[in-house]
């Protein structure tokens, strides 16, 4: 298989739409390695090694926030370091049913980045960065 900036760069916008639309696994996972880990150092996804964890609990989020979305501020492909950054911003209020308390009808604009590394044209790791605690204030999920 061929790989070129142009597929790495098309893989990895369709991965980020995926997940931050609350797919899940099941439509992200043909964009990664079936043993592509994560990581974050943010409180709620620190314990997550698999991006399979990630994408499911994005998608959790978004049955939190089902207005959620997503406005991308910059898009870079490194094809010297074969990896991807996006910086973007989500937006959502919490309408939905479940997670750490009734809906509290807040919502939160929080600026975030996904490091995407490949390895053979897939996904194989990804960091996130995000100001957690921010975004939790902003929902009325802590004080």
């Amino acid at each position: 298989m061929s790989v070129t900036t142009e597929s790495v760069a098309e893989t990895a916008w369709a991965f980020f739409d995926a997940c931050e639309t609350g797919r899940g696994w099941e439509e992200c996972s043909s964009y990664c390695r079936p043993d592509a880990t994560f990581a974050a150092q943010a409180e709620p996804l620190a314990e997550m090694r698999t991006l399979q964890e990630y994408a499911d609990w994005m998608k959790g989020m978004l049955g939190l926030m089902p207005d959620g979305s997503y406005t991308v501020k910059s898009f870079a492909v490194d094809p010297e370091r074969n990896n991807v950054c996006v910086y973007a911003v989500f937006t959502g209020t919490h309408t939905g049913e479940g997670g750490p308390m009734p809906p509290t009808g807040k919502g939160t604009s929080s600026d975030y980045v996904y490091a995407m590394e490949f390895d053979d044209g897939r996904i194989s790791h990804m960091t996130k960065v995000w100001n957690a605690g921010w975004a939790l204030r902003q929902l009325g999920w802590t004080g």
